[in-house]
């Protein structure tokens, strides 16, 4: 018997109202870790992400940075050549197959937790290895669960990048950056009407214009330490000078335009766990449809162009830090 797998939906059809706003479909799977469905087990969960998507892309960065990657194996997708779009697939690993899980694409673990699922696998996805079924795709709160649920599991040296004391500031602002940055982009990517693009292209530049002036006198998004808010910006500003820029049209300006936020970028990647999880040629390439005459310019020089070269270049964000030489705060040792 041969296998059927199922073809990906297209967020224009399904996502894309009348007036031609994009609305992102809701997660599936939201059930909280920490519950009696859901423990917090070392070895039970595996991290399913892939390079180009920034959703997956704060997990992955953050199960680095709190040492979890013995507690949640991870493992990437990406996209083969089919005669129809197929979705994530396992493409990284031999014979395609995901040697924990023994599956070719991410759908058939969504099927396999519910047969009846019609949206789009996305990921984060969170597989139990044991039922090998999709138990979360809630990037909302992915990044949280790990910091907070996770705690017992973590690195004793890992950072705090949800404190207690801030967690009603961080939620409130991580609000704002998924309204108006990370899904902000994507509004204006996916519109299909000029007032809906308009409306979310100006939005996106009002917020990074706010988020520049936030920078003019802290290192981070809430002072002197990195925290899940930082994460969250960064992967959408990882991405834009190199990838979504090219599907906006006239852009006002660059990452690198910027003076605030392209230093607090790169002061980011300095971190190992965000320039391990950070695969900017892959960002830029683009998939290979036809070989149009004209290629945006990341598409035509992805091999050319010193990425971390560029992302490496000096910076003085120190310099507003009461900490210069630490970017994280620690848990209490008593925790």
């Amino acid at each position: 018997m041969v296998k059927e797998f199922r073809e990906r939906p297209s967020e224009l059809v399904q996502e894309v109202d009348e007036l031609g706003y994009f609305h992102r479909q809701k997660n599936h799977f939201t059930a909280p870790f920490g519950t009696k469905n859901l423990p917090v087990e070392s070895g039970r969960y595996r991290l399913i992400w892939a390079k180009g998507c920034h959703w997956s892309n704060r997990a992955s960065i953050v199960i680095d940075l709190l040492g979890l990657q013995e507690a949640v194996t991870v493992n990437l997708v990406g996209h083969g050549k089919h005669e129809k779009n197929l979705g994530w697939e396992f493409v990284y690993d031999e014979g395609n197959i995901d040697p924990f899980l023994g599956v070719q694409f991410l759908s058939e673990l969504y099927a396999n937790a519910d047969p009846e699922y019609t949206g789009r696998p996305t990921v984060p996805a969170v597989i139990d290895v044991q039922t090998k079924k999709v138990v979360n795709n809630d990037y909302v709160w992915l990044t949280n669960y790990f910091e907070h649920e996770f705690r017992p599991l973590q690195a004793i040296d890992a950072p705090d990048l949800y404190p207690e004391d801030l967690r009603t500031e961080i939620d409130a602002y991580n609000d704002f950056l998924f309204d108006n940055i990370n899904n902000g982009v994507y509004k204006a990517m996916f519109a299909q009407s000029l007032p809906a693009y308009e409306e979310a292209f100006n939005n996106f530049y009002a917020a990074l214009d706010e988020i520049e002036e936030r920078l003019t006198t802290q290192r981070f998004l809430f002072g002197d330490y990195v925290t899940d808010a930082d994460v969250r910006l960064y992967v959408t500003l990882a991405r834009f000078d190199t990838h979504y820029y090219r599907n906006l049209g006239p852009i006002r300006n660059r990452i690198q335009d910027f003076k605030n936020i392209w230093e607090y970028a790169r002061d980011l990647y300095e971190i190992p766990a965000f320039k391990r999880n950070t695969y900017f040629n892959d960002i830029a390439k683009e998939e290979d449809y036809g070989k149009p005459l004209f290629r945006s310019y990341p598409a035509r020089f992805w091999n050319q162009i010193d990425f971390d070269k560029l992302w490496s270049e000096p910076q003085k964000r120190a310099l507003l830090s009461s900490t210069p030489t630490e970017k994280f705060k620690r848990f209490d040792e008593k925790e």
